[in-house]
């Protein structure tokens, strides 16, 4: 069974740093693409960054040039690095991946970021 375990969230001042983990266990990891998702008070999850198997990244407009996907294979991590927060980073993270078609792991318990202004 495929667990994902979000973890380094935290309440942090505008301008500084977090670095968030996935910590995947129980799945297939280094031919996955991982993705990292944002979910806003209120709105719907989003995606914000991706990995794939190669080490090319993606990135959603809003984070781009701030944050930065990484992965560790031996470890089966996915990491987050996120610089100059802004309040509207605010909200719960979570990593996923598609093994099959549209199909993803269930999600994780997420890891909460707060941006104070």
């Amino acid at each position: 069974q495929v667990q994902l375990v979000e973890i380094g969230g935290g309440l942090v001042q505008a301008g500084g740093s977090l670095r968030l983990s996935c910590v995947v266990s129980g799945s297939i990891f280094s031919t996955r693409t991982w993705d990292w998702y944002q979910q806003a008070p209120g709105k719907q999850r989003e995606l914000i960054a991706t990995i794939t198997s190669s080490g090319s990244t993606r990135y959603a407009d809003s984070v781009r040039g701030r944050f930065t996907i990484s992965r560790d294979n031996v470890k089966k991590t996915v990491a987050l690095q996120m610089n100059s927060l802004k309040p509207e980073d605010t909200g719960v993270y979570y990593c996923n991946a598609y093994y099959i078609g549209s199909r993803r792991y269930d999600w994780g318990p997420g890891t909460q970021v707060t941006v104070s202004s």
